[in-house]
């Protein structure tokens, strides 16, 4: 679920920088805006994209390592904790 959600966004977004491009390039064309502000402008919208995109990825690491740690569930580093101490005792 948490994956169609996440692919839903990226599709909206990638949607959106399409639209924002095609918009802007008329502009361009219509003479409305120079082609160094268009340039510019879709560059900062990119590089805020990828910021939003990174904070999406923290936030839901960390809600989905709160939900791990809520229903108890075992991590990798608690399964090598035990291997480790089973193989200790051998």
């Amino acid at each position: 679920m948490l994956k169609n959600i996440f692919y839903t966004g990226v599709g909206a977004a990638a949607l959106l920088k399409e639209k924002v491009e095609e918009e802007m390039k008329r502009l361009e064309e219509k003479g409305k805006i120079k082609t160094e502000d268009a340039k510019s402008f879709l560059e900062s919208i990119e590089k805020k994209g990828k910021e939003e995109d990174a904070r999406i990825k923290e936030e839901v690491k960390k809600m989905l390592k709160e939900a791990i740690d809520e229903l108890g569930l075992a991590t990798k580093e608690d399964i090598q904790k035990l291997k480790e101490g089973l193989q200790s005792k051998i």
